[in-house]
């Protein structure tokens, strides 16, 4: 029989959520499209939804992770800081290598 642990990591800063899995996706979506309307779109969630989590990461956040440019003839658009890469960068490292470990850790459960 095959077993396999299930996990969710989320780092928080005083009892609020910096990132999560949800907010990493967002982040992401936003550095590839430049914009969070269209990132909202990507992962079929309203604007207002991404707005809220975008809102509460910069306000967790040492440093502001995304610049928001306003509109003007071509609109206007949202990308993420050197700072804001650095945070994606470090959760997907972390959640990587949380897997990694969680699988090692089955082996408990297997050899029983």
């Amino acid at each position: 029989m095959k077993y396999k642990i299930k996990s969710r990591i989320w780092i928080e800063t005083n009892n609020n959520v910096l990132l999560g899995e949800g907010r990493v996706h967002l982040l992401k979506a936003i550095q590839e499209t430049g914009s969070l309307s269209k990132a909202a779109k990507s992962l079929n969630i309203s604007y207002k939804k991404a707005w809220q989590l975008l809102d509460s990461v910069n306000k967790s956040a040492k440093k502001p992770v995304t610049i928001n440019s306003v509109g003007g003839k071509d609109g206007g658009g949202t990308e993420l800081t050197d700072y804001g890469k650095s945070l994606v960068a470090a959760f997907d490292e972390i959640n990587k290598n949380c897997w990694a470990f969680l699988d090692k850790q089955i082996e408990k459960i297997e050899r029983i």
